[in-house]
């Protein structure tokens, strides 16, 4: 909890030092595409009665639906390359190959086959996630002990047993780990796929602000996403806290 803590105050930090550049931008520069932040702040009222949540909720749903394939593809495909040199074989040089790559560019791809709608976004989030839930569940098990192994099986553990015991824990610390990367990437990415075949979406409501040169619509949107991806690092930390304790040093 202290170390939850201490992440929330280095955010309050770099939070009231953004805002005091964004002050001191306003007053040197004196144009209405740098507004004055305390304006924003006052607008939230406004922006919340004209339903933002709505647009907060649709951005996180596209984000859970493919976080969540994320894991059901991820963690099988990693563990099986850990636990076999063949898949390895066959499928590391498609992740390494692929990895680099930009995944935005595959938007008009995922538009075709899937649609404009919340099909072709999940699954631009989905490929931005996925190579790092494989990569870090591969890992992570062939790191593991193989005396752990020789062990759990002398005490007469079976498959089912070394999995849940053995094979999961070992995953979950750097599993937390790739999700918190790659989900500041995906909520970073919302504000280019969302602007396609939607009208929800904070994606949508900044580049709909943007071209409506509403700036102060705008820069609360950028703040309510901002504090949105803060929030899911947040709630992934308290995630990997509750079911990674044996992971924490002591004291």
């Amino acid at each position: 909890m202290n170390r939850l803590l201490n992440k929330c105050l280095l955010f309050l930090q770099g939070f009231l030092l953004l805002n005091v550049l964004w002050f001191l931008a306003y007053l040197l520069m004196h144009t209405t595409v740098i507004p004055d932040p305390a304006v924003i702040y006052r607008n939230f009222g406004d922006a919340f009665s004209n339903h933002i949540f709505l647009h907060i909720l649709a951005s996180l749903k596209r984000i859970a639906a493919g976080l969540g394939l994320s894991l059901a593809v991820g963690v099988p495909v990693g563990v099986l390359m850990a636990y076999s040199e063949r898949a390895n074989k066959v499928l590391y040089p498609l992740i390494y190959f692929s990895y680099p790559i930009p995944k935005t560019a595959f938007l008009p791809v995922a538009m075709i086959l899937w649609g404009m709608r919340d099909g072709s976004k999940v699954a631009i989030i989905f490929l931005i996630i996925v190579f790092q839930v494989i990569v870090a569940a591969r890992d992570s098990v062939r790191n593991i002990d193989p005396s752990v192994y020789l062990v759990t099986v002398s005490a007469g553990a079976g498959p089912a047993q070394i999995i849940r015991h053995i094979t999961l824990p070992a995953i979950l610390p750097e599993l937390f780990t790739s999700i918190r990367v790659s989900l500041g990437t995906a909520v970073s990415v919302l504000f280019f796929v969302e602007g396609y075949g939607t009208k929800y979406g904070m994606g949508y409501y900044i580049l709909d602000a943007w071209s409506r040169i509403d700036y102060i619509d705008m820069y609360t949107g950028i703040i309510v996403i901002s504090i949105v991806g803060f929030a899911l690092f947040v709630a992934i930390d308290l995630f990997s806290d509750l079911l990674c304790r044996w992971s924490r040093p002591a004291g």
